[in-house]
């Protein structure tokens, strides 16, 4: 049955000419496996007009730059229907080719009897289609709805997504699924993965969430991270030239985006029209957060092109030149990677060559003024725009900030030993002020501003341009500094922001800080120098005060530690002689145990050897036997034994009856008075009488 699905399959690619094997799963699918009802579903019909079979009709498409026509935010539109994440048309495109490849085919046989000619040589029993062996069931619970996609256990992730698109509509890079076997949840997150290899059962049950809504793709709230550490390739098709490549690293911002693209195109940021952003995303979100895949691709035109074939009257060249000196200086432009060469630009041969349906372009935006967005509830994170949107907006040089916390900022500042501690400089940003781009522009980058800034003091910087932001300043003031400093930031009027607050400590502050001075925008570049030196001065000349009351201490912990090293040596010395003393007692008391468990078990071998010669005697003779031999053996202590034994005795016996004694003969020899000799030294196993050693004989023991 799967030889046969497989032919089939097999087949109707090669007919409609279709490679994705999902789509052509899908049609078959669709119409349980029967071929020539595929087939219908993807040629055309015999009555179809054959006039322009590829193009089909379309709604007008208002023009952008027409008065009134809604447009989208931040040159996003949403994709059209043919560029929606979902299934390729690569099938659609194969077939349109394969019709005009066979145009004249098509004119001289009807659709019908080419089928039938197509497949007269297909087996097409529909016996052979029910086989669900090869088929691996998916059912989708999505909406408080169930659907359910069929897929052969080759197909991966990728095809899978589409499949759902087709279903449910929800976009591929929205689709967040769940239900996957927790140890190939990671591999599930791959489109080129195949279901295969994820561990399913047959029957499977997923959960689909749509996040349109949320900004983010079909990841885990710790994937995003991750993300911004990847490289994303971007492949945009740039009307008419053709295609050209971006390398750009995760935490890449759309605006940064849209700069790399007018440093290779030269297109002004405010004339960039493109096709294929997920909806939610805007200038600030990073590549990361936009839900787009590690290889994306994008439509972009240039609206003032557009504009000028419409109209053809070329755009004002002062208009223009004031336009790109001013996107030069508000942005900083973001150089490409390395690999993002010119060498990498493309054809446009990857992108599907359907006419592309664009929507309204969106009015030239007006220059964000503001460093931090509106709502911002976290310091850290708004300190981290600030940092960033401060040196995009205002260029080199630029002021050394603090990438942090409030919190962080004064402890690295105000929270260290006197010699250490520098001031901590608040810059309060506003992007409504009219002193704001000549105190950035001009005062902000000199040289010996910056140096000042860097030597003596730590610089946090914070945008009050929103009220939310602004309210939260004041409250991390009144939390971290004191009430007076929030109430000093607040009481700064518009027309003298920005401003920056220097904050200290002392010693007569304990552990808290003070605003000591406040520096207004309304300033030239001498006096802001001046009150930053004298604050300085004033400063460093209250600590030294505190900075001696610090040497003293240093100087008697010094005396004290030494004292008590000394002390400690002493004491560890004294534990020294101990332990060794000790040490020695011990090892005296292990080697008198040692040397008396080896007495004690030479004693206890010895007894044993003796123990075993006695027992091993034979009964002695009586004095009235005849055949007897009589022994004497003198000991080394000048006594005797004596014993009788039989003439058919042999040495041995003799031998154990001296050992039975106690006189081991591996410690001693016997030897016979006349003729002297050794008798340990001759053969055992000899009798007494064969060794003529009757009737009496008299030995000697010695000591080996």
């Amino acid at each position: 049955m799967s030889e046969n699905k497989d032919e089939t399959l097999a087949s109707f690619q090669n007919i409609t000419g279709i490679d994705d094997v999902g789509e052509a799963f899908s049609h078959l699918e669709a119409v349980n496996w029967n071929l020539m009802d595929a087939l219908s579903r993807v040629m055309p019909h015999d009555d179809a007009p054959l006039s322009n079979p590829i193009q089909a009709a379309r709604p007008a498409v208002p023009d952008p730059v027409q008065p009134g026509s809604q447009s989208n935010t931040n040159g996003f539109r949403p994709p059209s229907y043919d560029e929606l994440p979902g299934p390729s048309n690569a099938g659609a495109s194969s077939f349109f080719a394969l019709h005009n490849h066979n145009q004249n085919q098509r004119h001289r046989y009807p659709t019908s009897q080419l089928l039938a000619h197509l497949t007269s040589t297909i087996n097409l029993d529909p016996s052979s289609q029910n086989n669900n062996q090869n088929v691996m069931n998916f059912n989708i619970h999505f909406n408080q709805m169930l659907f359910h996609i069929r897929l052969p256990p080759t197909a991966t992730i990728e095809q899978l997504k589409r499949k759902i698109f087709d279903a449910t509509n929800v976009p591929v890079c929205r689709q967040a699924i769940s239900g996957w076997p927790p140890s190939r949840a990671s591999d599930a997150q791959i489109g080129g993965t195949q279901i295969c290899n994820l561990d399913l059962s047959q029957e499977n049950e997923l959960i689909l969430v749509d996040l349109t809504d949320d900004g983010f793709m079909d990841t885990e709230p710790d994937e995003v991270p991750q993300r911004t550490d990847n490289d994303f390739t971007i492949k945009i098709l740039y009307e008419p030239e053709g295609t050209f490549t971006l390398r750009l690293p995760g935490q890449t911002t759309i605006q940064e985006v849209k700069m790399n693209v007018f440093c290779v195109k030269n297109i002004p940021v405010r004339h960039q029209e493109w096709t294929g952003w997920p909806s939610g995303c805007n200038n600030e979100t990073t590549l990361a957060q936009s839900g787009i895949e590690l290889n994306h691709r994008f439509v972009l035109r240039n609206i003032a092109e557009r504009v000028q074939s419409n109209s053809n009257v070329p755009l004002d060249g002062d208009n223009a030149q004031t336009s790109s000196s001013l996107l030069n200086n508000v942005f900083d432009v973001v150089t490409l990677d390395s690999e993002s060469s010119a060498d990498e630009f493309e054809d446009a041969t990857d992108f599907n060559t359907a006419e592309y349906i664009f929507t309204d372009s969106p009015p030239v935006q007006p220059l964000n003024r503001h460093l931090i967005p509106n709502n911002t509830d976290d310091e850290t994170t708004g300190s981290t725009q600030f940092v960033a949107n401060y040196r995009s907006r205002f260029g080199e040089p630029y002021p050394e900030f603090f990438d942090g916390s409030l919190d962080n900022a004064l402890q690295l500042a105000c929270h260290k030993p006197a010699k250490e501690r520098k001031l901590l400089a608040i810059y309060l940003h506003h992007g409504e002020s009219i002193l704001t781009n000549v105190f950035c522009d001009h005062l902000m980058k000199a040289e010996s501003i910056i140096q000042t800034l860097k030597e003596k003091f730590i610089l946090f910087g914070w945008d009050m341009t929103y009220e939310s932001n602004k309210d939260m300043f004041l409250s991390l003031l009144t939390a971290r500094i004191s009430s007076n400093a929030s109430l000093t930031a607040r009481n700064i009027k518009l027309d003298k922001l920005p401003a920056i607050m220097l904050v200290g400590k002392s010693r007569q502050l304990g552990s808290n800080c003070e605003v000591l001075s406040v520096i207004h925008g309304n300033i030239g570049l001498d006096d802001l120098l001046t009150r930053l030196i004298e604050t300085t001065a004033m400063y460093e000349e209250q600590l030294q005060v505190e900075i001696r009351q610090e040497d003293e201490k240093a100087a008697r912990d010094q005396v004290k530690a030494e004292q008590d090293m000394a002390y400690e040596e002493t004491l560890q010395a004294d534990m020294a002689k101990e332990a060794a003393k000790s040490q020695k007692a011990a090892a005296q008391a292990a080697e008198r145990q040692r040397i008396e468990s080896e007495r004690a078990e030479e004693s206890a071998r010895r007894e044993s050897i003796r123990l075993v010669a006695e027992q091993s005697l034979p009964q002695e003779p009586g004095e009235q036997e005849t055949n007897i031999f009589k022994i004497r053996v003198r000991k080394p202590t000048g006594d005797f034994l004596e014993r009788r034994f039989y003439t058919q005795n042999n040495l041995q016996d003799l031998l154990n009856y001296v050992t039975a004694n106690g006189f081991l003969i591996e410690e001693y020899k016997l030897i016979s008075s006349w003729p002297r000799r050794d008798l340990t030294a001759i053969e055992s196993s000899q009798t007494l009488e064969m060794l003529k050693l009757y009737p009496q004989e008299t030995f000697i023991l010695e000591e080996r």
